[in-house]
């Protein structure tokens, strides 16, 4: 979200959002959940919510950091290593990571070549589309084997193809976060998971937009945790609750209701999506019957 601007007759101030192009459609399924409508006309780079004082600005990710820690939007969608890449850890808060945009930032280097581990690179050449944070991360690695001066690693700045680097002889090794398994590299070591995440300044310039940045905020946790969690329901035996709820404990706790037949209960509990089917499978285990699941389309967790 960013700054101020005004609607042209009604003078209503407006928070500002930026959303990340390179996951266009996944940001506006997440602006979708949260229930803020738009259209973006012609493919412009802003346009106006309807029914919240709110403007959209679309942005190239590595601009979103500067625009959001400066103070000229109030919201942001982008990559955490983005915000680390362009320096501005310092001036933005990360309130959400967002669950899509993941990916992982690697040291690659020839299948078949002499370098199996990072220090086996330290004093050579690594090309990379992130000079700020491989240089980080083989400072380090030089500091640790005392290399100083020429002898450091050094990095080198590549925007486009990074995995011809190695093909052409150009580097010893490369910093990247793309599969390179068609042109002979594998990974020796990861030096950064990220994905998507939603952030804000550190420092508030507007208060007055505080209550609606935060509902916002909220609304989007909302809709992550209903991508994140599903309903399981199911019908077990009393005596075997304690065993039940040890494998579906929920958020807080589960869910139990009596059920007309003498000694069955009925429980519902939130379960991890990416879990359901061991979940199902223990829950039979157990005696469980009647087990369904429900996904959920939005939630306040």
């Amino acid at each position: 979200m960013a700054g101020c601007c005004s609607r042209s007759q009604k003078k209503v101030k407006n928070i500002l959002i930026t959303v990340l192009r390179r996951l266009h459609d996944k940001c506006l399924e997440l602006l979708s959940g949260a229930d803020i409508q738009f259209r973006r006309h012609n493919r412009l780079d802003v346009c106006l919510v309807m029914n919240h004082p709110i403007a959209l600005v679309f942005l190239p990710a590595a601009d979103i950091p500067s625009f959001v820690g400066n103070g000229d939007v109030d919201l942001g969608i982008t990559g955490h290593d983005v915000i680390l890449e362009v320096e501005m850890q310092d001036q933005v808060t990360e309130i959400h990571r967002l669950g899509f945009g993941k990916c992982a930032l690697q040291v690659q280097t020839p299948e078949n070549g002499p370098f199996k581990s990072v220090e086996d690179l330290a004093g050579k050449r690594v090309v990379t589309s992130f000079d700020v944070i491989a240089g980080a991360y083989f400072a380090k690695i030089d500091e640790r084997l005392n290399l100083t001066g020429d002898k450091k690693t050094k990095i080198q700045y590549v925007g486009g193809s990074v995995e011809a680097a190695c093909a052409l002889g150009l580097a010893d090794g490369i910093e990247s976060g793309d599969t390179m398994r068609a042109v002979g590299l594998h990974a020796i070591a990861t030096v950064l998971q990220t994905e998507a995440v939603l952030i804000k300044s550190n420092v508030p310039h507007r208060a007055h937009h505080a209550p609606l940045i935060d509902l916002i905020a909220s609304r989007i946790a909302g809709v992550i945790a209903a991508g994140k969690y599903v309903i399981c329901e199911y019908n077990i035996r009393r005596q075997s609750i304690s065993e039940a709820t040890a494998i579906t404990p929920g958020r807080r706790a589960p869910t139990i209701s009596p059920l007309e037949e003498e000694g069955w209960v009925a429980v519902s509990s939130m379960v991890e999506k990416k879990s359901v089917a061991n979940t199902m499978d223990q829950l039979m285990k157990i005696g469980a019957e009647d087990i369904l699941v429900f996904n959920l389309d939005n939630c306040r967790v």
